[in-house]
């Protein structure tokens, strides 16, 4: 009493001798489901799930592909799906074998939580070493530019240095859940760089300012077209 019968073969007039085929009978307690029509009652995905479990099912059981089956109770599938056969109860099957754990090499030893942390460390003052030569190079890189470049470059270099910095905070500190949609449409951002990088296209003071706006237009106007793209593709999804 309480249980519940699915009958698949309903339609052909049901596995269960008590199943009525396009409805739902009780008998005992039993609930007795006999719809004919289960697959267009099933959302797509359960109905493709389910039609291939079936496929791999039939897969397992004509392993000679001649529609003969052939119940090999040494396959752990196998034995797990049997219920009755040849009159013998074979159910519950019994416990698959847990898998042996791979034994280390010989000359090899586990490392133990002094070695573990002794790595840790290592790798955390490395960490520190590269951050603190990168910010030494870039201080450096910065005196230089300041040194020698013009006027004019340093207060257009501050602005985009400082862009940067903000751009970076922004995205840096967003949940990573919705970097995709909000990086893709905040890329629009360069649209700022396409009218500054112009704006030095129409008054270029020499060969090389005018090379870099171009290629500064050129890339961000790549950079604008595809964060759009993408937030339409990824849009897209979700709709109807």
């Amino acid at each position: 009493p309480g249980s519940v019968i699915v009958d698949l073969a309903s339609e052909r007039g049901g596995n269960c001798e008590l199943t009525e085929p396009g409805k739902v009978a009780h008998h005992h307690g039993v609930t007795l489901i006999g719809y004919t029509d289960l697959p267009s009652r099933m959302a797509k995905v359960a109905s493709d799930l389910y039609a291939t479990n079936l496929v791999h099912l039939i897969t397992e059981l004509t392993p000679e592909k001649d529609g003969q089956p052939q119940v090999n109770m040494e396959d752990d599938v196998i034995r797990g799906l049997t219920v009755v056969r040849e009159n013998d109860v074979t159910w519950p099957p019994p416990q698959p074998e847990a898998p042996v754990s791979p034994k280390p090499a010989p000359g090899t030893e586990e490392p133990t939580a002094a070695d573990k942390e002794a790595a840790r460390q290592d790798a955390k003052r490395r960490n520190q070493f590269g951050k603190g030569a990168l910010l030494l190079v870039t201080a450096l890189a910065l005196y230089g530019v300041g040194a020698h470049a013009p006027e004019s470059f340093l207060q257009h270099f501050t602005v985009f240095v400082l862009s940067c910095f903000i751009g970076w905070q922004v995205i840096w500190n967003v949940t990573p859940s919705l970097h995709t949609p909000l990086m893709s449409v905040t890329n629009a951002i360069s649209g700022i760089i396409v009218i500054g990088a112009i704006l030095h296209l129409a008054q270029a003071e020499n060969l090389a300012v005018g090379i870099m706006a171009f290629f500064a237009v050129l890339i961000a106007s790549i950079n604008v077209g595809g964060g759009f793209r993408v937030t339409h593709r990824m849009l897209k999804m979700f709709r109807k």
